[in-house]
């Protein structure tokens, strides 16, 4: 785990099918930060998350990525979640047959390494307690990965994933999606609950509505593959209130979107993205 590690992204270009989507993207996370990046459909932010950790679709064309020391476009998708990296899927699959508690122990033990898993009864006691904050029925333990879940119970399964693993770098893509006011705000303080000094958060969303509750540090636009303005929560009041006008005319922008394909639409690999 890379505990106060810096996520260093530089001029990173990327596409999916030949179809340019990133266009020389740039941005610095630190420890202990929380990044919220905004903007209209379209215009690469879940691309940013599915890059960021892998996604064997999309061709990082050129550019870095950097987690602390590790170049993370050379290391495989197990890797990265071994290294603190975590997303929180915008459309989280359902696995027959493996149960909830079932992944996420071990996902535990693969963190923890050999010699050192985590005892049945600690880990018991650790989701039920974890699932009560997040006024979720302990029932769901039993459950099959997100199968017959709703939006709202996929999405606060990915919240509980988070909490458990306890990781250092969180990728939250669209997770306010499909939740009510309550939902949402219950999400909000798993998300609150888990800020530290040592943990960053890069937050992906249309609407201001989640920031009321997660405040970020700093608020970027995204237009045409790229952050095209910064600032702090102030520039998130203000998109809410105005829309994305006059971003587009202040950056001289006409089309703001790029075609992008769902995220996470097929089963991942653990070979490097760039196929090395």
């Amino acid at each position: 785990m890379k505990q106060g590690a810096t996520l260093s992204i530089r001029g990173l270009h990327a596409s999916i099918d030949s179809k340019p989507i990133l266009q020389g993207l740039t941005l610095d996370v630190h420890a202990g930060e929380v990044h919220a990046i905004m903007g209209p459909n379209g215009t690469g932010k879940s691309t940013l998350a599915s890059v960021l950790m892998g996604h064997p679709r999309y061709e990082v064309t050129s550019g870095t990525i950097q987690y602390g020391d590790e170049d993370v476009l050379e290391m495989a998708v197990d890797e990265r979640a071994r290294a603190g990296i975590f997303l929180a899927m915008q459309y989280p699959s359902e696995i027959t047959g493996v149960t909830n508690a079932d992944f996420l122990r071990s996902a535990i033990n693969t963190q923890r390494g050999p010699d050192n898993e985590i005892s049945l009864i600690k880990f018991v006691r650790k989701m039920e307690k974890t699932m009560q904050s997040l006024e979720m029925d302990t029932a769901f333990m039993h459950r099959y990965l997100n199968e017959g879940f709703s939006g709202g119970e996929k999405k606060r399964n990915e919240i509980l994933q988070m909490m458990m693993l306890e990781p250092s770098l969180v990728i939250l893509d669209e997770i306010d999606s499909g939740l009510d006011i309550d939902a949402l705000k219950v999400a909000a303080a798993g998300v609150n609950a888990m800020r530290s000094p040592d943990r960053s958060f890069v937050i992906i969303t249309h609407y201001q509505r989640l920031l009321n509750y997660v405040r970020p540090d700093f608020v970027h636009v995204m237009m045409q593959g790229r952050i095209v303005k910064s600032g702090g929560a102030e520039l998130a009041e203000r998109l809410e209130a105005e829309g994305y006008d006059w971003v587009k005319h202040e950056c001289g922008i006409v089309d703001v979107a790029i075609e992008e394909e769902p995220q996470w639409a097929v089963p991942m690999q653990t070979v490097s993205p760039r196929g090395t």
